[in-house]
């Protein structure tokens, strides 16, 4: 399964509380365009998309279920992260920060957990010491997912490239991109940078935000 995201695009197909897409047909029907596009895999969000999802597509699904807004909200406790792989993620992706976690586990007794109902394992992370700690408990893949969001490092304009080199030359394991890719170049750059996949979300799947950068970019200049 991993080796046939390598080298490739992953599509992240999720719509926000409130949204005009919030709704799991909506989000399967673009799961399929993406795939129909050449993605190899799809990350999504919440029970309902991610049921919907896999029964419109062939390729993998990222599953993640977010509670919240602040602190740990990606797939925080060892309940959310079962509760993915039922609905039908072939892949749980996980916060893999050092803060603590809402069921009081801890992130390498979470992810041991999983292990031992053969779950696979996606680590967010949003440091250098995050990664090392999510290496270290066994995480099959490690990402830049949550890197500018947890205080620890700037948040960049596009993709944390140097994390992401960072994370790729430290450790034997898959490492995705995600996070501000936007564009193309972007991706190209990620993937020279030593990215096993990239994830793009919102340069492909938001069209609130998409029109909002053509929008600005018009009214750039004007009196």
């Amino acid at each position: 399964m991993l080796e046939s995201m390598k080298n490739r695009l992953v599509v992240s197909v999720q719509a926000y509380p409130g949204e005009p897409m919030r709704d799991p047909r909506t989000m399967a029907q673009i799961a399929l365009a993406a795939e129909l596009g050449g993605a190899a895999a799809i990350r999504c969000q919440g029970l309902a998309d991610i049921s919907a999802i896999k029964g419109q597509v062939s390729v993998p699904i990222i599953g993640l279920w977010k509670e919240g807004s602040e602190g740990v909200y990606i797939t925080p406790t060892l309940r959310h992260a079962r509760a993915c792989s039922m609905a039908g993620a072939d892949i749980v992706a996980i916060d893999a920060t050092r803060r603590p976690r809402p069921d009081g586990r801890t992130y390498a007794e979470t992810v041991a957990a999983l292990h031992d109902e053969g779950i696979v394992v996606m680590a967010d992370c949003g440091s250098i010491g995050d990664a090392e700690m999510a290496y270290e408990a066994g995480s099959d893949i490690l990402s830049t997912t949550l890197s500018g969001y947890t205080g620890e490092r700037e948040k960049t304009a596009g993709p944390d490239l140097e994390l992401l080199r960072q994370m790729v030359e430290q450790f034997d394991r898959p490492v995705l991109c995600e996070g501000r890719v936007h564009t193309p170049d972007q991706a190209r750059s990620a993937l020279d940078a030593g990215a096993w996949s990239v994830v793009v979300g919102t340069g492909i799947t938001h069209p609130t935000s998409i029109t909002s950068w053509f929008v600005q970019a018009l009214e750039t200049g004007k009196e």
